[in-house]
């Protein structure tokens, strides 16, 4: 592979980079910040489109970025896994930046260079995760997701902004040194080597306990995948703006976590060794666990935001899980529930955050009537509830359908009780909200709103018609997946 296209997986994370330091230099140019952060979004998107179609014609490109040793380097590798997280955080980056502009618009934010800063160095962080190529550089790059989105979290500066902001860093940073940290430590103390392979780092001949609690380090560590009982940052973290928890909390800090399970699980454990420890069983237990309590949780909530981080703390375990079922159909179910999951998702924190500049409302109970008033963003709202709860016709259905199969191949049929259960639940909580929305009168029928301005309505409604249309593009997605 010539360097040329070798060059590109640099390129990707280097774009947001260039992108946040023009950012700075031209920090007092709102225009110019703007411009900047569309731009190296859009050519971002093209370059992880380039080098996808690429990988896709003659296979996996590394690229070994710094030698530290003979055995530890920051590596980069492009495969089909990286190239799909890299497309899902990127390209809603894009809508994410006119979403951006019109919330701080009408939220009358002074801070907007500072905000689309760290915005651009959280998606450069992100995309370098996506390409790692060993547990040292996807380490790195996992920490410092949390320490570029911790200013966002207390993007307000207010007392509550900041003891969130002081309990997501505790959490992320506290949990990944205490037990990531150490896991990488065992794990190259055993085998001397840290890159990811296809046939995994462990081979099945170490001893079973200790590979075990290295499992349960990993599980636990990467606490960006919100497992119960290592999820409390997550709802916390909602006081933030809410493009930050559409784009952070909905795709790229979550999404950045389950990856990283992802890499561990596939390839420094693999299949076959998951299966000769049982570690599976300690996957879909606790990931088990964490589908049905966030959802009741989910469930009890008034606070829209909060409604909807609880419910993406249950949906990230739809995908833990799909990892611990054990064969390749419902592994590329949970890379599939990354992408349809990080649309409908971003879809409702959009729908949320137009709901509140427009009319400053934020628990649920406050939306009657409001389907009558805002009919394109509650439309967008229900297309993205349908597709979380998993129905037919919209994306949310093909990633959860692919993950059952999953299960129907692993013999794990109590996991259908699970799924069922779950999904009775996500209804339980969207659909009061759909039918308040179109069917309930206001008491304050006479209040004067209407939809919101086109920055903030525009990108949801993309974002819910991209929810749509990738349920008839399943195909395309088994066939780019097909072989991961």
């Amino acid at each position: 592979m010539n360097m040329s296209t070798e060059s590109f997986i640099i390129l990707i994370p280097a774009t947001a980079l260039v992108s946040s330091l023009l950012i700075y230099l031209f920090r007092k140019e709102n225009l110019i910040v703007y411009l900047s952060s569309i731009i190296a979004s859009i050519l971002m998107f093209i370059f992880v489109i380039f080098l996808g179609k690429e990988i896709y014609l003659t296979g996996n490109i590394s690229y070994n970025f710094l030698s530290i040793s003979k055995t530890i380097n920051i590596k980069f590798v492009a495969d089909k896994p990286a190239i799909l997280f890299a497309s899902i955080a990127s390209f809603l980056w894009i809508i994410t930046n006119f979403f951006s502009i019109g919330y701080l618009k009408g939220t009358k934010d002074k801070k907007v260079a500072k905000f689309f800063y760290f915005f651009a160095l959280t998606l450069f962080a992100t995309t370098a995760l996506a390409f790692s190529a060993n547990l040292i550089t996807l380490f790195f790059f996992y920490e410092l997701i949390t320490l570029f989105t911790y200013p966002l979290v207390t993007h307000k500066g207010d007392t509550e902004s900041i003891k969130a902001g002081r309990k997501y860093f505790v959490y992320l940073i506290g949990l990944s040194l205490f037990f990531f940290l150490l896991a990488i430590f065992l794990t190259y103390s055993l085998k001397h080597i840290l890159d990811f392979y296809e046939t995994g780092i462990f081979d099945g001949s170490e001893d079973k306990k200790a590979l075990l609690i290295i499992l349960a380090m990993f599980l636990f560590g990467i606490a960006k995948a919100a497992v119960m009982p290592a999820h409390g940052w997550l709802p916390t973290a909602m006081v933030a703006p809410t493009p930050v928890s559409a784009l952070l909390h909905a795709v790229a800090v979550v999404k950045a976590g389950v990856f990283s399970l992802y890499r561990v699980l596939n390839n420094v454990f693999t299949i076959d060794v998951l299966s000769s420890i049982n570690g599976h069983y300690l996957i879909i237990i606790f990931a088990s666990i964490t589908i049905i309590f966030a959802s009741i949780i989910a469930l009890r909530q008034d606070n829209l935001k909060l409604m909807l981080a609880y419910s993406t703390v249950s949906q990230l375990s739809y995908i833990v899980l799909s990892f611990g079922l054990l064969n390749k159909i419902s592994i590329i179910g949970g890379l599939t529930h990354m992408l349809t999951h990080a649309f409908g998702k971003i879809t409702l924190f959009f729908c949320a955050g137009a709901i509140y500049v427009t009319t400053h409302k934020t628990k649920i109970s406050e939306l009657d009537g409001i389907g009558r008033k805002m009919p394109l963003t509650m439309i967008a709202f229900t297309i993205g509830s349908l597709s979380i709860i998993g129905m037919p016709l919209f994306a949310g259905f093909i990633s959860k359908f692919l993950i059952l199969k999953g299960v129907y191949y692993s013999n794990m049929y109590f996991v259908f009780v699970i799924f069922g259960s779950s999904t009775l639940l996500n209804a339980a909580y969207f659909f009061p909200i759909i039918y308040r929305a179109f069917m309930k009168v206001s008491k304050q029928d006479n209040e004067k709103y209407k939809e919101a301005e086109p920055f903030l309505l525009y990108p949801l409604l993309v974002t819910a018609f991209f929810t749509v249309l990738l349920f008839f593009l399943s195909g395309f997605i088994f066939k780019y997946l097909g072989d991961v």
